[in-house]
């Protein structure tokens, strides 16, 4: 296996393991307007990120389409959120858009907890959307919100995958952790989950949760990177990382183009942790790939 220390050297990497390339579960493409305000927030420091985060792939959207293509990523999504009512559906629009226009991109969308969600979500999923991203951490907002629970159990129903940050990184409020998102697979045992940036920073209730729920899977987004401020990785979980990875639930994700570091470097990370070749492949491409063929 080389190793991915720089991104020039990332064909290098999957080549290596002998992956047709990479898929990233964990990428961002939206409304040049809203991703200007998204950069300009980070630039801010504003309270919901509390940390100086430099945005490394600052680039025009064909650039950045460019550099995904030119590392290997062979798929991506185009992950939105809905951080206040009034959104969804527009965003939802765009995406639809972007993903026609870009073969290699998984057809996304969002929500958020309004009247009529259930029904701009069920459209979503007839215009062809395979994967809703959902951002407690940002949004503020109850999963567990009753004008969701229609929303989860229709995605449940139709097997398509959440990604959803969950987990308190890097700031907390009041409905991140394990818990309320707990609530909500408990009442909808069958949902397919993919919990952002392995739940940092409360790593072992999410594991725990993924234990318990065999179509929960956690993305590896910016975990195991040396940007500390979403919490480090306890050595004890790695044992339980292998065996989840192995069994296809530990899924590739960076936040591209969101990061702070070369891209390489989350796929660097990954490989320093030991868990062997296997493992790397299942994560960095075949794991997502059966997720969504």
């Amino acid at each position: 296996m080389v190793e991915p220390r720089s991104d020039s050297a990332v064909p290098a990497f999957w080549r290596s393991l002998g992956l047709p390339g990479l898929f990233d579960v964990h990428v961002h493409f939206m409304p040049q307007r809203l991703l200007s305000a998204v950069w300009a927030y980070f630039d801010d420091a504003g309270p919901l990120i509390g940390t100086e985060w430099p945005i490394r792939y600052r680039l025009p959207e064909d650039e950045r389409l460019a550099t995904l293509r030119g590392l290997g990523v062979r798929a991506f999504t185009s992950l939105l959120y809905a951080h206040r009512p009034g959104m969804a559906e527009s965003l939802n629009a765009w995406a639809a858009d972007f993903a026609a226009r870009v073969p290699e991109c998984v057809p996304s969308a969002t929500f958020h907890p309004e009247p009529g969600v259930a029904g701009y979500v069920r459209r979503a999923l007839e215009g062809g959307a395979r994967v809703f991203k959902v951002h407690l951490q940002v949004g503020g907002f109850d999963p567990r919100a009753p004008e969701l629970d229609e929303v989860w159990g229709t995605l449940a129903e139709a097997g398509t995958p959440a990604v959803v940050h969950a987990g308190s990184g890097p700031v907390a409020n009041g409905f991140t952790g394990p818990g309320p998102f707990g609530d909500v697979l408990a009442r909808h045992p069958d949902l397919t989950a993919v919990i952002a940036h392995m739940g940092a920073p409360e790593y072992e209730g999410f594991l725990d949760l993924a234990d318990r729920y065999p179509r929960v899977h956690l993305d590896t987004t910016m975990t195991f990177t040396g940007f500390a401020e979403m919490g480090a990785f306890p050595d004890a979980l790695l044992p339980r990382l292998r065996d989840l990875g192995l069994a296809g639930r530990v899924l590739l994700g960076t936040d591209f183009p969101n990061i702070p570091y070369a891209y390489a470097h989350q796929l660097e990370s990954l490989a320093a942790l030991g868990l062997g070749d296997d493992w790397l492949r299942a994560v960095c491409h075949d794991s997502a790939a059966e997720l969504f063929a």
